[in-house]
């Protein structure tokens, strides 16, 4: 009895503390509403987790330029190292470049037949291509450059190149051997305009025989290998009309654009980078008079104009002493030497800004220049600041008179985010108010919105001006009327 008192005892203890412990959760009860709110709390976190997983890294699509596998290129190595073996370079170089490509065919045939390579008739072909052009020509680069589509070449070391293909920059399965042969052939293509890359001079611009613009930057101060970019220029040349056919200009922007090249206005094109002002610079020089003597200077030759009395120049970069240079300033300052009527320089980036806007201020009327800057006012702005670099201690307020006395014209050009260029704006100088260049738009390109297709679309439309200030110079030239007419059909518009 007394154990089972004990348990009795026991078990009545046992639920005293149940009824106990039962009021302290019915008395936090009035806290329930807490409870919710600790789930609450975190609630944030799973959003952020799911911030976190939507920037995945997706593969990057790559344009197959060609469809060869590894074991091709392995093959091409094998039988390229022993080409090398075979072959005596300095015989090679003696002779012209139909008689080299056929004296390398017969060899790499020999070598797969002696190698027993058992390839199809068209590989067999391609192969004899490419080992030609590496040993000749650019080697990978060959059909890049072959195609007219392409804008822009960008290799970044042995195994990466991209192409520019309607304004937008595509990976593609190119690639060289390794390092050295992208470097011999960036040697290749600089050593034809007389320049040098190595080592002790990693960086420089040249070009290739059809004008195309190349920059190489070199180890060591590339990490990742030889970096090559090439600017390519279409065969046949764009003019004004080109341009109107792909919308970059309407037919009566491209009217008032012929009428300020007639009337030999001072042009000054402004962009960014690949926005077209070279081509739209080629385009303008269309309207230069057969019989008018024009000087270009460039940093690498890449204007080709079709007047018959043309004149061109090219700087020069230091020699391995560290002397020899000639600098665009230099070049410009000797054009005045020359009887100019007309000076183009493909580009004002420095000091030369002074020299320009002087010879546009002397006599020389009807020059022009490019730019980079992202609209006419900051245009002219860079102008400024690049006389100012120049060492000249000239107050602001001259400098402005100078770049108004001189420039006529700003025609901003712009690459838009969907790959297409357009003309955004003519604009005009009209004079100083102050310290202040007053400017006025003839012409501006609105955008409306994009299609289905993500195409942007807009219009060129005219600002209302009826009479601008290159009026009295057209009217000089017998160009009023077509003025006119123009102005009226932009204004309509």
């Amino acid at each position: 009895m007394a154990f089972g008192k004990r348990s009795v005892t026991s078990s009545a203890t046992l639920p005293s503390p149940a009824p106990a412990a039962a009021p302290k959760p019915a008395a936090p009860a009035p806290a329930a509403p807490a409870a919710p709110v600790k789930p609450r709390a975190p609630e944030p976190a799973p959003v952020a987790a799911a911030k976190l997983k939507t920037p995945e890294v997706k593969p990057e699509p790559v344009r197959k330029v060609n469809q060869h596998s590894d074991q091709y290129y392995a093959t091409k190595t094998t039988i390229f190292n022993a080409l090398i073996d075979t072959i005596d370079l300095s015989q090679l170089a003696q002779l012209d470049t139909e008689s080299a490509r056929e004296e390398i065919r017969d060899i790499v045939v020999e070598i797969i037949s002696i190698k027993n390579v058992v390839m199809s008739i068209s590989e067999q072909e391609y192969l004899l291509d490419d080992i030609c052009n590496d040993v000749l020509g650019y080697g990978p680069l060959e059909p890049l450059l072959a195609r007219d589509d392409i804008a822009d070449i960008m290799v970044n070391g042995a195994d990466t190149t991209y192409i520019e293909v309607n304004g937008k920059i595509e990976r593609t399965n190119i690639r060289f051997r390794d390092n050295a042969q992208l470097m011999n052939i960036c040697q290749r293509i600089v050593s034809q305009v007389g320049r040098r890359v190595d080592e002790s001079s990693p960086i420089c611009d040249a070009r290739l025989l059809d004008g195309s613009r190349v920059n190489v930057i070199a180890p060591p101060l590339a990490i990742d290998g030889p970096t090559l970019t090439i600017r390519k220029f279409k065969k046949d040349k764009l003019k004004l009309d080109d341009l109107v056919r792909f919308g970059s200009i309407s037919e009566a922007g491209a009217e008032i654009l012929r009428i300020i090249g007639h009337s030999r206005c001072n042009v000054l094109i402004s962009g960014g980078t690949g926005s077209g002002k070279t081509t739209l610079l080629n385009c303008l020089t269309g309207f230069i008079e057969p019989g008018e003597r024009v000087i270009t200077c460039e940093d690498s030759a890449e204007l080709q104009l079709q007047q018959p009395h043309v004149v061109r120049l090219e700087t020069r970069p230091p020699n391995i002493e560290g002397s020899g240079e000639v600098t665009m300033r230099e070049l410009v300052k000797n054009c005045l030497r020359m009887r100019p009527e007309r000076i183009i320089v493909g580009e004002v980036r420095g000091p030369e800004a002074f020299d320009l806007l002087q010879a546009m201020n002397t006599g020389h009327d009807g020059s022009m220049g490019t730019l980079h800057a992202n609209s006419p006012r900051e245009a002219l702005s860079r102008v400024e600041s690049m006389i100012t670099m120049g060492g000249f201690s000239l107050p602001a307020k001259t400098i402005r008179e100078m770049i108004v006395g001189s420039i006529d014209v700003v025609v901003q050009a712009s690459r838009l985010r969907d790959g297409s260029r357009r003309i955004m704006c003519i604009t005009e100088v009209l004079g100083l108010e102050g310290d202040t260049i007053v400017l006025q738009d003839i012409l501006k390109y609105e955008i409306d919105g994009e299609d289905e297709n993500g195409k942007i679309t807009g219009r060129h439309r005219g600002m209302g001006i009826g009479r601008p200030r290159f009026w009295e110079r057209a009217s000089y030239y017998n160009l009023e009327r077509e003025l006119a007419a123009a102005l009226d059909e932009v204004n309509g518009g």
